[in-house]
């Protein structure tokens, strides 16, 4: 027995709420994915755990937490503060960096792509709550009703998708220059040593300060290091720590630059010769 008209329909139409529902499927497991991946943070630890944290916490999210914390990070407007240059933290001694890959967008453009993802949450509440709520598929006149929004809702969800697919070949191509960073020099310095790529340097975390600290807990009379022995020592246990490499003319210009350590002279059976200390806190 051949399909009613009706009957005909309804299957056309339960076709394409399903087709709906996988392709926002796809967007949401694309979205969680540029999400967890689009900034990495981190210090001298792994960024393994990082990475695992942020994966876990997007797994949980809705479309619509996903979708503003998109907006709340990956794409800006204009002007907004990039965080692809590495920053050191703002407290404690260890080093840490954030680096991010933004789109940035006009004001009329961000106003606008903020309007259309909101109605592509909208849309997907719709199609997974309400939808056979506001459609009588008991009926011709409601099947091709529900038939047409499914086609221009489908419409607009795969719209999305090639969007969404684009941002994510960026990223990829992005987080591969971004991997080859993190295997440069310039990348290594700045974790090992604390010394930024314009040559400034991070002191609290800075590779000689560790060195200078270390030599400290070896060397330390009554408190006090002499520069010289602490010198000797961090050549033969870390050769690559200069003063030179730190823009510094001599150790004494180090512990002056670094601002963590106290400076005496004292003469010790010859000349005067110089000693060092971590200040003491208050």
């Amino acid at each position: 027995m051949s399909d009613t008209p009706l009957q005909s329909l309804q299957d056309d139409v339960q076709r394409l709420l399903g087709r709906c529902l996988l392709r926002l499927q796809h967007y949401e497991r694309a979205l969680k994915a540029i999400v967890a991946h689009h900034a990495v943070s981190g210090s001298t630890e792994p960024l393994v755990a990082d990475r695992d944290a942020r994966i876990a916490d997007t797994a949980r999210k809705t479309l619509g937490l996903l979708v503003g914390e998109l907006l709340g990070s990956g794409i800006v407007t204009n002007g907004t503060e990039s965080p692809a240059e590495p920053t050191p933290a703002s407290t404690g001694t260890t080093l840490s960096f954030r680096l991010g890959i933004l789109l940035n967008l006009s004001d009329t453009e961000f106003a606008q792509l903020t309007s259309d993802l909101k109605d592509l949450v909208v849309l997907r509440n719709t199609l997974v709550h309400h939808f056979i709520e506001q459609h009588d598929l008991g009926t011709l006149d409601g099947c091709h009703d529900a038939r047409n929004a499914l086609v221009d809702a489908q419409t607009r969800i795969d719209h999305h998708l090639r969007q969404l697919n684009e941002w994510g070949n960026d990223l990829g191509r992005l987080q591969q220059q971004a991997a080859e960073y993190f295997r440069s020099d310039e990348f290594r310095n700045f974790i090992v040593n604390g010394i930024y790529p314009d040559g400034t340097v991070y002191w609290p975390d800075a590779g000689i300060v560790r060195a200078l600290k270390q030599a400290a807990g070896v060397l330390a009379v009554e408190g006090w290091v002499s520069v010289e022995e602490a010198a000797a020592w961090i050549a033969q246990h870390y050769p690559d720590q200069l003063p030179g490499a730190y823009g510094c003319r001599s150790w004494r210009h180090v512990l002056h630059e670094a601002r963590i350590f106290e400076i005496r002279y004292f003469e010790t059976d010859g000349p005067r010769s110089a000693w060092y200390r971590e200040r003491r806190s208050h």
